[in-house]
């Protein structure tokens, strides 16, 4: 088993610091937040200011983007946010159809460059 995915103790340790410590979060804060409405003005913040950090993260992967994304040209990087934007508003606002086209972007632009 140390082939292709590597040494098991690694991905046993990866499944316990990192899966089952975030699944326990998502458990609890399920049950916890099982009645709130979704309207609430607390909810309402929340989810801007959630929204305002994922903003600020694409932005900052865009504009200094690290390790191998650096060798990918800054059009390439912008058209692959434009193109993945236009599919977000074109698939009713789905975010899976935006990342998946901007992906599809960047990876086909970079193998089209060389």
């Amino acid at each position: 088993m140390t082939g292709f995915i590597g040494d098991w103790h690694a991905l046993a340790i990866l499944f316990v610091a990192g899966v089952i410590p975030n699944q326990i979060w998502r458990m609890l804060g399920l049950w916890f937040g099982g009645g709130i409405d979704e309207n609430s003005e607390l909810l309402v913040w929340v989810r801007a200011v959630a929204t305002a950090i994922l903003a600020g993260i694409i932005a900052q992967i865009v504009v200094q983007p690290p390790g191998a994304l650096a060798s990918v040209p800054d059009w390439l990087r912008y058209s692959a946010v434009a193109a993945g934007f236009v599919a977000f508003l074109l698939a009713r606002k789905s975010i899976f159809a935006g990342v998946i086209v901007g992906e599809v972007v960047v990876i086909a632009g970079k193998y089209w460059l060389g």
